[in-house]
């Protein structure tokens, strides 16, 4: 089975809220746990992916 391609885009800059990286939304211990992720659990973080970088530019846009 494939593992699922890491949202990932190099940016890697862990100042967001809650240590999220401000250019996936990851966890530095999310990142390190991510190839050995079941699909169930990579598609639950990928909601809150999802959910992490509206907040996180919503929160840029409000300052």
């Amino acid at each position: 089975m494939k593992s699922a391609k890491s949202p990932c885009i190099d940016v890697c800059d862990f100042s967001g809220p809650k240590g999220w990286c401000l250019g996936c939304g990851r966890t530095r211990t999310e990142c390190d746990k991510w190839k050995k992720m079941k699909p169930y659990g990579i598609r639950i973080l990928q909601s809150q992916l999802k959910g992490r970088m509206f907040q996180m530019g919503k929160e840029e846009s409000d300052q």
